[in-house]
């Protein structure tokens, strides 16, 4: 049986919106306090208002050092780390021969370098049973060309759950390997496009971000799960 979390505190970096907001929403049905932590301060507060009671906002730069060390030195302790925050700028997109190193390096900044120093920092506080949980991409399962960088950042972070899994045990770490989810970037796709990504999936159609949440609740709750990558695909990955 999966742990309560009613009275933990939850923090989820790149909460503000999109899939991070709906694990907030859902942390929050359970009885959880919740921290949302984004880059740009009206966002975040925003987001924390909307959510109403039980939830505070915080602003973090991950692509600083110094920004996160001061994060999670002012949040002391906690007890689950969801990191949701991304930008799939730069290079992601772009075929290996029209790649701009530049672009895709500062995109790493969120999507890898990111991750690691914000689990460099909140693994002094998080509390000894908790979990962190991270987020990749079907991508690293199913590549697109053209899309060279983007599959091996998702491929990166699940490789980096397993062995946080071993570094930082008993803390739990896992990965959410979301299909393509209804986030405000997906809903300004055309609807063709949307459905070229999903026409052939069990379940076809794009996820809701409350629906991919639940993942990140179970790696949450699930206190004999750890190292693991969940996929929330609408079945893509056996088609």
């Amino acid at each position: 049986m999966g742990s309560s979390l009613k009275g933990k505190r939850v923090v989820v970096i790149g909460g503000a919106s999109g899939i991070g907001f709906a694990i907030a929403e859902a942390a929050l049905a359970e009885g959880a306090k919740v921290v949302v932590a984004s880059s740009q301060e009206a966002k975040v507060q925003a987001a924390a208002k909307q959510l109403g009671e039980g939830a505070t906002g915080s602003v973090v730069d991950v692509r600083d050092e110094a920004s996160v060390a001061a994060f999670f030195e002012k949040l002391g302790p906690f007890d689950h780390l969801a990191y949701t925050a991304g930008d799939w700028g730069g290079g992601f997109g772009s075929p290996v021969r029209e790649l701009d190193l530049t672009a895709t390096q500062a995109g790493l900044a969120v999507r890898f370098w990111g991750v690691l120093l914000a689990v460099k920092y909140g693994c002094r506080t998080i509390a000894g049973d908790g979990s962190i949980t991270l987020t990749g991409g079907m991508l690293a399962h199913r590549p697109m060309k053209g899309a060279p960088i983007a599959t091996a950042m998702g491929g990166a972070i699940e490789h980096l759950a397993r062995a946080l899994a071993v570094d930082l045990a008993p803390v739990r770490v896992n990965a959410v390997v979301p299909g393509l989810v209804l986030t405000d970037q997906v809903k300004h796709m055309p609807e063709a496009m949307r459905q070229m990504f999903t026409a052939r999936l069990p379940l076809p159609r794009a996820a809701e971000p409350a629906e991919a949440a639940q993942a990140y609740l179970y790696c949450m709750r699930g206190g004999y799960t750890t190292g693991q990558a969940l996929m929330v695909d609408g079945g893509g990955f056996v088609v």
